[in-house]
This record gives structure tokens, sequence and C-alpha cells, in this order.
């Protein structure tokens, strides 16, 4: 069986649907590759009005890459010139889905995380159901917010997209669409009326963008989860916004709130290099287009591929799963700037 499929309808309504559901979905390189020239075909294909990306079975549309295959790339040669074709490959197709001519709708159900943000950060409609977690959660595994991370985390209110991209942190619908990591919720029941009556659409060229809009409009809900950021918005802008996580890490100690205290020891678990590589990121990020961003990632990934953090953030989270990582460096003071901006640098 493939692990992405493709199919079209008769009213022109085509299909991506990621196949891996054992592996909940996540990407390897035949994956990412095959849904790009796909996109190509359909670009230029009359008979495609739209396209629906979604993941097979109930619990996720996608976890991410396939972090144990990118594992491999510090066991040869061969293997690192794969994850850097890897990595090559799906940050073009993440930037062909953005600038696709045609509608695309995401389906983030269930598990939504790292490449499963990228690869639908950029569609025209993103919906998010009760069952949905979303995270960019790379700074856990000693590496950094890639597929654009900088591009759509900067798009979050005040500064939640450095705090986002720092922690890691899980949301749920309400979170979601409040960061604008989503633009519609609707409850697994109302999505399978959604798709079915998206599919019985007789599209003219010029309104399928507003046909998609008004049965979305008609059929959306409001998610009942309790919000967890927009609470503590003030709170994030007061300590995020500095420009060194050693100032941002100060500001934490100074406040005695549960929330404070909580964000402070969530970093403290983080490596040292991924903190300071993933707040310059962002920043550089904020006024950049997401091409720009993705040209930054790629040499980003190629320089955590060549970096042991990521290796032992994976071993410790994936592989061992003792959560004892032992980082190159044991505190932020001991990662120079001159150290991170190598990291820049191709």
């Amino acid at each position: 069986m493939s692990e992405v499929l493709f199919s079209i309808n008769q009213n022109g309504v085509a299909t991506i649907l990621l196949n891996r559901p054992k592996a909940l979905n996540s990407l390897n390189f035949d994956m990412v590759d095959a849904i790009g020239k796909q996109l190509n075909r359909w670009e230029n294909d009359s008979q495609v009005k739209c396209v629906i990306i979604k993941g097979a079975g109930e619990r996720g549309l996608c976890a991410g890459g396939d972090i144990k295959t990118l594992y491999s790339a510090q066991e040869s040669e061969e293997n690192l010139e794969k994850a850097y074709a890897f990595f090559t490959t799906e940050y073009e197709t993440d930037l062909q889905v953005a600038n696709f001519p045609k509608p695309i709708i995401a389906y983030l159900d269930g598990i939504v995380m790292g490449g499963g943000v990228g690869l639908t950060a950029g569609a025209d409609f993103r919906i998010v159901s009760e069952r949905t977690t979303w995270a960019m959660p790379e700074t856990s595994i000693g590496f950094f917010p890639d597929v654009g991370g900088a591009y759509f985390l900067n798009q979050a209110p005040g500064h939640i997209g450095r705090y986002l991209a720092l922690t890691g942190t899980n949301l749920k619908a309400t979170d979601i669409l409040y960061t604008k990591g989503a633009t519609h919720y609707l409850s697994t029941e109302r999505a399978v009326d959604f798709f079915q009556q998206l599919e019985e659409i007789e599209f003219r060229d010029e309104h399928v963008k507003n046909d998609i809009q008004n049965l979305l409009e008609k059929l959306q809900e409001t998610p009942t989860h309790e919000a967890k950021i927009a609470p503590f918005q003030q709170d994030i802008d007061r300590h995020f916004q500095y420009n060194t996580v050693e100032e941002i890490i100060a500001s934490l100690k100074e406040d005695s709130t549960d929330f404070a205290k909580e964000t402070k020891k969530i970093l403290l678990t983080k490596s040292p290099v991924s903190l300071k590589v993933t707040l310059k990121q962002i920043i550089d990020g904020k006024n950049q287009s997401l091409a720009d961003c993705l040209a930054t990632d790629l040499i980003l990934a190629k320089n955590f591929m060549k970096h042991p953090d990521f290796f032992e953030g994976v071993r410790s989270v994936i592989i061992d799963k003792d959560q004892k990582p032992n980082y190159q460096y044991d505190s932020l003071e001991s990662v120079s700037t001159q150290f991170v901006n190598r990291f820049f640098q191709e």
C-alpha cells in the first residue's frame, strides 16, 4: 500500500491522504517527494478545483518527520546526504502548498506536530477538531522549529510565537485558533458533513474559494476547550520580549507565579544550543517571507545534522526514552553568540 494516496472525485475535489497510520503518518522522503510532484500535476489539471490534505486513521494527521530515519544520519555520509535530501524536498513541498493557486483544505485532526504543521501551514483552510493536538516540539530533541516555523509562529499575537518555539507547548483547538495555527473548528461529527457536502459542490472556477468559505461558515462551531494561552498573553509578552534566552530566564525567575515557574522549568530542560539558535531564528524571521524562512531552515537543519545535540535529544526522547539528555553544553552562558551565528552560515 502506498504511503500517500491521491484521488480526485467527479467534481474536481482532489485528496492527499497520508497513509502511514501506524507511524502517525510521519513523513519520509518518498512521501514529501510524491506530494510535491502530484501538486505540480494538479496545478495544471483543469479538472482539479481544490485539494484536501488528510491523515489516515484516527490518531493524527501527521506527527512530523520520520525522526528515526534522520537519527541514522550520524551513521554514514550516505545517510547524512539522505537527511539533507529529505529536508530540501520537504521544505520545497511546504512552499508549494503555500503557493498553490487552487484552494487547499487541511484537516488537522488528532496529532499535528512538526512536519505535519509545516506541510499544512500554508493551506488556505486549516480545520481543527476536538481531537487535535498541535505543537512544534523540536527543542525537546535538541533541534529547532523548522518547516517555516519562523514564519507562521510569528503570526501569533505578541510574543506567543517565541514562547511556542522555545517551549514546544502542545495546543488544543481554542488555542490553535487564537494563535492563528488554524482557521476553523469542526467537531469530528460535523467534519464528516463538511467533507461530504464539499465533494458534492459543482464548482465554478471563479467561485471555488468562496464556496468553500461559505460552507465552512455554515458548519463551523466554537470549540469547548479551555483557553490556556490567551489568559497568559501579558505574561508571555513581558517575559519573552527579550532578545536573549538568558534575559528571558532571568525575567521568569523574578516572577513567582506558577506559569513563570513552570515555563522556566521547561526551558531549563532544553539544549542551550537549541534554545539560542531557535530564538535567533524566530527573531530574524519576524519580517521575512516563508520562502526566506525555509531557506534559513535548510541551512540550520544541515548544521544541526552535524551537531551532537540533535542525536542526543532524539536518543533520550525517542530511542532510549530515558528523558536524560547529555547535551554538549550544560549552561546557556557557555554557548557564545559567535557559536550560534555559525549555525546560520552555509
